[in-house]
């Protein structure tokens, strides 16, 4: 899969049942998350105010085409300034408010026209700001089965060859949304390769395809070989449905990394209808657009079309299905939220039951991922990359 690829809208959201947020709901969590949460860390007040005026339905593209406009006035901004002979950096500034607009407008995921467009433009931006990044971004191509895996490496000028994260995000947070992580990662002294997860981004499989961890595992293969890097000291981190791909690999990969976190990720109850139906139609309140966009959004990343379809092949994707849980792992981390409404948290104490001994850090007032109102994304960062460090000093 990749940007240039056609976007047709999944229908998984018109299914029966599937119950979609009210407009001006949306719009008071929009205003909640400017500079907090995904995906608006990096937006204004003003701006957020101005596209919020403008938007007046749900619609898919609609959204694309509104939150692009925004975009586009800062990549217009951005080329203005380069005309005008300024200073890289704040022309790279410019292209960067460009591409969170533009994230923003194919959030989640890619499922229609205006939201491929979006994520074209939002590419282009982010390539141009990495140009002043603190720590130099090399665009990764990794050969792959005909195709290409594309991750970005960030190597810190002040270490040499230091241990390194791979690190992903799930159905809706995709490489280019990870820079926060990185730059946490870099002032521990790490190097950072993030790439996105089987069915995101440029990433070549879908999420259900078989033996879609591959994609990591070519990553693996070129990363060991670098000479700017130590190969031997390689951590991995999924975050929320990226985060059943790091406990996936903290078995099939024991022999070349040194820890995992499964930062919020599902691996067994998660894929079962019991817990898919209520939470992809009902329950899954704190999803930025609801369950039907949470729906559509698993939908597209699967390569299927309805909800019923979802249900036939997730639960092929069980890691205690698969006999994996009862091998050896590297060190494995879990993290999540006791009342997380998109996954079961039910998966994490199922992982503690099987195989050697692994950590566990789980916030009891926590929504998904450890949220909530007192312990942000941050804080709950810090710890896991404390946590890493540990594993990876020597």
């Amino acid at each position: 899969m990749n940007p240039e690829q056609s976007a047709n809208k999944s229908p998984a959201a018109s299914d029966a049942a599937v119950q979609e947020r009210a407009l001006e709901d949306v719009k008071q969590d929009v205003l909640k998350r400017i500079g907090k949460r995904s995906p608006f860390e990096d937006t204004t007040r003003d701006d957020v105010d101005t596209v919020l005026n403008n938007l007046t339905s749900l619609d898919s593209d609609h959204w694309a085409e509104q939150w692009g406009k925004m975009g586009a006035q800062h990549e217009l901004k951005a080329e203005q300034l380069a005309l005008n002979g300024a200073a890289a950096q704040e022309i790279a500034d410019a292209h960067f408010r460009a591409f969170n607009y533009y994230r923003i407008g194919r959030y989640p995921v890619t499922s229609t026209p205006g939201k491929m467009a979006a994520y074209r433009h939002a590419l282009r931006n982010f390539l141009k700001a990495a140009r002043c990044f603190d720590q130099p971004l090399e665009v990764v191509e990794i050969p792959f089965e005909g195709k290409k895996v594309v991750g970005y490496l960030q190597v810190p000028r002040s270490v040499a060859r230091p241990p390194l994260i791979m690190h992903w995000g799930g159905v809706d947070g995709w490489k280019e949304d990870r820079q926060r992580n990185s730059r946490a990662l870099h002032r521990a002294g790490f190097a950072t390769f993030t790439m996105d997860m089987p069915g995101t981004g440029e990433n070549p499989l879908r999420y259900a395809d078989p033996g879609a961890e591959r994609t990591f595992s070519a990553a693996i293969d070129h990363l060991i070989a670098r000479d700017d890097v130590d190969g031997t000291r390689i951590g991995v981190w999924g975050g929320s449905f990226g985060g059943y791909w790091a406990a996936k690999l903290a078995y099939i990969e024991a022999e070349r990394i040194k820890a995992a976190v499964n930062h919020g990720g599902g691996v067994h109850y998660g894929f079962q209808e019991t817990w898919l139906r209520p939470a992809l139609t009902r329950t899954a309140s704190q999803y930025l657009l609801g369950p039907a966009s949470l729906l559509d959004a698993r939908s597209y990343v699967m390569g299927v079309s309805t909800l019923d379809e979802l249900l036939a092949i997730a639960p092929t994707l069980s890691l205690r299905e698969q006999g994996l849980l009862e091998r050896p792992s590297v060190p494995l981390l879990l993290v999540n939220g006791k009342k997380d409404d998109q996954q079961p948290i039910d998966d994490l104490y199922l992982m503690l039951e099987y195989g050697n001994p692994k950590a566990a850090r789980v916030y009891p007032e926590g929504g998904h991922m450890g949220r909530s109102r007192g312990t942000g994304d941050a804080q709950i960062a810090e710890g896991i990359i404390t946590w890493l460090q540990s594993r990876l000093a020597t």
